[in-house]
């Protein structure tokens, strides 16, 4: 199959995965509407090119936090990453090094932070979810320090877990239902299911040795549906920014007064998401929020943006509604799931060159300097528009 775009490598993702797997990458909450929702308000928005600009010259750089980008991407933290391809996060964190953007690790990675430490030798962000048992989340902090991560991302939109109706019915839940179908699944899906058994670790990484029973997969489970945090509130943000010397990022704020207020109480950015759709229903998209964070922000913190996007495209659409960069999951975790790190560089690459052309045929030169005018909704100026008389035509 000749890939040329991510959606190629969607088709090889679902053909190599077992389809539980498969189903935990792609699924959204509940009935799937902020899901749809997001890639839906960024396909009603339209470029409207420039034709008479000379752009023979384009950059795709910008600089966020402590780093220099090739293009304003940043491989998002997704939980048990490493379920789609052996030792997944290590592969993806080399590919992302090696393109020149960040990878951001999640806790709930199956490889650990020192596993990704080992791999890269270099600096990469750390997602830290704060839960009910703080001895482990301070553990967490002290080890990200202790391997040289650049960025802390405090995720503050999982007080509570959506129900994910497809993530049921193939048996993923607290505890995991494994079965005769879930047998066959694997099975039937042998290019996924024999190199699993080479990889490094097969649980959360990150908690073993913090948690009992932390490799039995049935127990760890149930352990982290108890570490929800109910409390979650800015005296986290307080304690992050108390406790971190990199910079700080919240992600999952949408609205305009709690991304304000993040800032003041220390945040060096927001990061506007809305969990990829995974857990509010019915919540506004990334896209339609943004330029309202970003206004509220007013320049005094970085704001960057996740959700929807899959492709270069969609990038430049986030950067010319405010975004400082984005963030991406399943379009790099589709290239991880088909081909391993050579899958995760190739989406890279994929996005930064469609970033690059679609720069050109519009008019722009700089992606940190986007023309104020560069999209309409189209839906609405299509319903705003006058219909000339037919006389006005002859």
């Amino acid at each position: 199959m000749t890939v040329t775009d991510i959606f190629d490598l969607q088709a090889l993702a679902r053909r190599r995965l077992a389809s539980a797997v498969y189903c935990y990458i792609e699924n959204g909450g509940y009935e799937e509407e902020t899901l749809r929702r997001n890639r839906r308000d960024l396909g009603r928005l339209a470029f409207v090119p420039r034709v008479l600009n000379d752009v023979s010259s384009r950059n795709t750089e910008t600089v966020i936090g402590a780093d220099k980008l090739k293009m304003p991407v940043i491989l998002a933290p997704v939980g048990a990453c490493g379920l789609a391809y052996p030792n997944g996060e290590m592969e993806a964190a080399k590919a992302a090094k090696a393109f020149g953007v960040p990878f951001c690790l999640s806790t709930l990675s199956i490889c650990t932070i020192e596993d990704v430490a080992e791999a890269v030798q270099a600096p990469f962000w750390f997602q830290l979810y704060m839960m009910n048992d703080k001895q482990v989340t301070d553990v967490l902090v002290r080890r990200a320090k202790e391997a040289g991560c650049s960025t802390l991302v405090l995720s503050m939109d999982l007080h509570v877990r959506s129900q994910r109706h497809s993530e049921e019915k193939h048996g993923l839940k607290a505890p995991p239902k494994i079965g005769l179908g879930t047998i066959w699944d694997g099975l039937t899906h042998p290019d996924w299911t024999f190199p699993m058994v080479f990889s490094r670790r097969r649980t959360f990484g990150n908690l073993i040795g913090l948690v009992p029973d932390a490799k039995n997969v049935f127990r760890i489970t149930e352990w982290l549906e108890r570490q929800f945090d109910a409390t979650l509130s800015l005296e986290d943000v307080d304690w992050a920014r108390s406790v971190w010397p990199g910079k700080l990022f919240v992600k999952g704020v949408i609205h305009p007064g709690e991304a304000k207020s993040c800032i003041e109480h220390g945040a060096d950015g927001v990061i506007v998401s809305n969990h990829g759709g995974r857990q509010v229903d019915g919540a506004v998209s990334t896209i339609a929020a943004l330029p309202r964070v970003v206004d509220a922000v007013n320049g005094k913190g970085i704001v960057l943006a996740d959700s929807g996007i899959r492709s270069g495209m969609d990038v430049l659409k986030m950067i010319a509604r405010g975004a400082d960069g984005c963030l991406i999951g399943r379009a790099y975790m589709y290239g991880l799931a088909a081909m391993g790190g050579r899958g995760v560089y190739r989406a890279l690459d994929i996005i930064y060159n469609e970033l690059d052309q679609t720069m050109g045929l519009c008019g722009c030169v700089d992606i940190r300097d986007l023309p104020d005018d560069l999209l309409v909704d189209e839906e609405t100026l299509v319903a705003s528009a006058r219909p000339r008389s037919r006389a006005s035509l002859r």
